[in-house]
């Protein structure tokens, strides 16, 4: 297969496991951070990710809010989705390095999926500050425990709450911090 194939495959395959992980890590943090699964995303939510977590919670229990079902399919979709990488692109690793490897990048999603959260939060104020939706729900449920700490430290300046643009700062230093953990380069 000609190099720039397997990139564009590659690619393909990295871009629609991490938007399904994103889904999932997304039900993974719903019960911690007490997100309403009445609420109309939740519930889509839910239906993307229960074929596969439903099963596996039969036999793998949660221990209070840690959903350990959708962590344990989290990591086993990424896992297998980096064995099927290396697979296209003809390299090799033992199992100790792929598992860490997924795990980091689970980690490094989940932190990612709270700075999607925090763009999508600061868009949303300035379209439409203060309407509601099923979404800005969620978003706000997601974002709040981030946000409230850095606005204790930074208060508002003239009106304007710039806690986001430090959450981000920190979640990205975070992330370059994880990311230095991850044993293959994928």
């Amino acid at each position: 297969m000609p190099a720039n194939l397997s990139l564009a495959l590659v690619f393909i395959i990295n871009a629609v496991t991490s938007l399904y992980l994103l889904v999932l890590m997304l039900r993974f943090w719903m019960p911690w951070l007490r997100a309403d699964f009445r609420n109309p995303l939740a519930q889509g939510i839910l239906r993307i990710t229960s074929p596969l977590v439903i099963p596996v919670r039969r036999i793998v229990p949660s221990f209070g809010r840690l959903d350990t079902a959708t962590i344990l399919v989290a990591f086993v979709v990424q896992y297998l989705t980096i064995v099927l990488l290396l697979l296209i692109l003809k390299t090799s690793a033992a199992m100790g390095p792929i598992a860490v490897t997924a795990l980091v990048k689970l980690t490094v999603l989940s932190v990612y999926l709270f700075v999607y959260a925090i763009f999508i939060r600061i868009v949303l104020s300035w379209i439409s500050p203060g309407s509601y939706n099923p979404a800005t729900t969620i978003i706000t449920t997601l974002t709040e425990p981030v946000l409230r700490p850095i606005r204790r430290l930074i208060p508002a300046m003239g009106g304007f709450d710039i806690s986001p643009i430090f959450a981000i700062i920190l979640l990205i230093a975070v992330t370059i911090v994880v990311n230095g953990f991850k044993p293959i380069g994928i």
